[in-house]
């Protein structure tokens, strides 16, 4: 009666009596049960590498579950800390407590190999691509429009009169490096701007000393730059520092533009960082949606989304300054 299956062969008035009854007494179906019956478990698994312990990726959290529970889904949440061991276990067990599906995440646009998983439990990447195997299977996968998110950034530093453009970009050899690269290269031809290595410097993401200095020996110069495009925005912070140091105003001086929109470090910098937003809610949205649709129909066409990274204005652009060649 109450799962509504001989609606038409009992009273109404008994009906009522019957669920008046159960929510007076807190009665709540057996998930248990009710998965055996329906061979879904209405359960959900995520595995991530530190996600969760990242503020600012934390909007990507807030999307899956959101959207899982529009759907009836609940979300189990692991987080790896990179432990190879520890995801491999983790994913055992959710496949043991009959997921009906995965969420793949890491904490910044990889590519990363296809877990083991049994061939019946649909597989979303986050934030994430499969690497390219022999043999591999297709996954659905969804990553930041890296290329696109740095061609907006180039252009609207052209837009405000800029032609001498340099790049402090992250060493490590990861898609949004290399892809971010690629953008800054085909956003500087699109405006005939040549382009210049020198003005190009990579160093780690995560040494902001050196990330300084590298931002020092680009704007100490005769023929420095009269922009700054960061690989993220903790280079920017270099920059700022860098800038300071040089007696360099910002953006009167010198603009600068980050990428990431980490609203931990943009509210601390004056005047406020124009950067670029790594659409983490967005993709958080797309995954989840995805990974529910395949759940309904595992022959779903396998997809590749890249998600669009727009511009956020903030204050450290403007025209260039008098003193900038």
């Amino acid at each position: 009666m109450l799962n509504e299956k001989a609606e038409g062969s009992i009273p109404a008035d008994t009906r009522t009596r019957v669920r008046d009854a159960a929510e007076e007494l807190g009665y709540r179906p057996n998930a248990t049960a009710r998965s055996l019956r329906t061979q879904r478990s209405m359960t959900l698994g995520m595995v991530s590498d530190e996600i969760a312990t990242t503020p600012h990726a934390g909007p990507m959290i807030q999307a899956v579950q959101e959207v899982a529970a529009r759907h009836g889904y609940l979300v189990l949440l692991v987080n790896t800390g990179h432990d190879e061991l520890l995801e491999r276990r983790s994913i055992e067990s959710l496949t043991d407590r009959q997921i009906d599906g995965l969420l793949y995440a890491t904490m910044y646009h990889q590519q990363v190999r296809v877990p083991d998983l049994p061939s019946s439990v649909p597989l979303v990447f986050l934030d994430a691509r499969p690497v390219p195997e022999a043999g591999a299977p297709l996954v659905c996968s969804v990553v930041p429009d890296e290329i696109g998110g740095t061609i907006a950034a180039i252009d609207h530093l052209v837009q405000a009169g800029h032609r001498r453009i340099g790049f402090l970009n992250n060493s490590d050899p990861i898609p949004a490096a290399s892809e971010r690269l690629e953008g800054y290269r085909i956003a500087l031809k699109k405006h005939g701007i040549r382009f210049d290595a020198t003005i190009v410097v990579q160093k780690p993401d995560r040494t902001p000393t050196v990330t300084k200095e590298a931002a020092l020996a680009i704007l100490d110069r005769f023929d420095r730059p009269s922009a700054m495009f960061c690989y993220n925005d903790r280079m920017a912070v270099s920059v700022y520092q860098a800038a300071r140091a040089l007696n360099l105003d910002i953006p009167r001086d010198l603009s600068v533009v980050g990428f990431d929109n980490q609203r931990l470090i943009i509210d601390c910098l004056e005047p406020e960082l124009t950067t670029v937003q790594l659409p983490h809610y967005e993709m958080g949205a797309w995954a989840a949606e995805e990974l529910i649709a395949r759940i309904a129909d595992p022959t779903r066409p396998v997809s590749a989304h890249r998600m669009p990274s727009p511009l956020v204005a903030g204050k450290s652009v403007a025209p260039p300054g008098a003193i900038a060649r």
